[in-house]
């Protein structure tokens, strides 16, 4: 197996375009191995376009897109040898069951593990005779999963791997690729909408808004800076409601909403010094922050005006 490069999924000014419709804006992103890269946004953010792209589905507009230091247009058969792929709507001849996919696949993938891939089955309890088409759209979920695996990719790209399926089927998808991630590196892009599901296993998030990337950070760097923040009344305002979004203006706040005589804020710029010089701020009479979810922060960037 050749070295693994640098940058994984090495994305450089890309651009889409249907006719005259943009679907994606000069994207740039780079993946580093054993990254856990969410690829995140509303309905028509792009990221269907972008996957499309890396698997070499789409030729680009302008840009260019590699994957294992590969051009995916160009590579497209070499590469998937080495990249699993999951995609949105299970897809399988319908009358295949899954011991009869995972015979043909092993003459497709020269690091194809027949065993790992009986194994996982068992532990998603799919019935390993049962027609594709006959199986729950959570069992076809596992089985497309089961199959990824099983081909010991370098590589794994998971386009809304849980869609549609039930909280029972979601968390196992989700457990299973913890498990996978703990035995060995492996590279993961996933787009999804499954906010806590992303949470749980996210290294880094990118989030597309209409074709524009909004940002692309750490996990753990951004959920340090983005943070809600809620203080009471303002001395001297009586009962009156009160903006104190100026109060807040250090900490970059990105939604305020007034609550009674009190004021609650999602910042995005969040750091101890500024807090503790608001917190001793006498117009305030009470302070306190607590953590803001992936959801709340995608929902807040995607749903007003953010560009952070």
């Amino acid at each position: 197996m050749k070295d693994m490069p640098e940058t994984v999924i090495d994305v450089d000014s890309l651009g889409v375009h249907y006719g005259n419709t943009l679907a994606l804006r000069d994207v740039s992103i780079r993946v580093p191995p054993g990254a856990v890269y969410a690829l995140v946004g509303r309905n028509g953010a792009g990221k269907s376009s972008l996957v499309r792209c890396l698997l070499g589905h789409r030729r680009p507009s302008s840009g260019r897109v590699a994957l294992l230091g590969l051009d995916s247009w160009s590579h497209r058969t070499e590469l998937m040898q080495q990249v699993g792929v999951v995609p949105e709507d299970p897809d399988a001849p319908p009358t295949m069951t899954a011991d009869q996919l995972g015979r043909f696949s092993s003459h497709l993938y020269p690091r194809w593990d027949a065993e790992s891939y009986t194994t996982r089955l068992r532990r998603f309890e799919v019935p390993q005779r049962t027609a594709f088409a006959r199986m729950s759209k959570g069992q076809r979920a596992q089985v497309m999963l089961s199959l990824a695996l099983a081909a010991k990719p370098r590589l794994l790209i998971l386009d809304d791997p849980t869609l549609g399926l039930d909280a029972v089927a979601r968390r196992a998808v989700f457990e299973e690729l913890v498990v996978e991630l703990a035995d060995r590196e492996l590279t993961v892009l996933i787009t999804s909408h499954d906010m806590p599901g992303i949470e749980s296993i996210a290294s880094h998030v990118a989030v597309l808004k209409a074709g524009e990337l909004l940002l692309d950070e750490d996990l753990e760097v951004l959920k340090l800076r983005f943070r809600h923040v809620a203080f009471g009344r303002v001395n001297g305002a009586g009962d009156r409601q009160v903006d104190g979004s100026d109060l807040l203006e250090g900490l970059e706040p990105l939604e305020v909403k007034s609550r009674g005589r009190g004021v609650e804020a999602l910042v995005s710029r969040f750091d101890e010094t500024t807090f503790e010089r608001l917190r001793a701020n006498p117009d305030i009479d009470r302070i306190e922050e607590w953590p803001a979810t992936l959801e709340d922060i995608v929902i807040a960037l995607t749903d007003g005006g953010g560009h952070l």
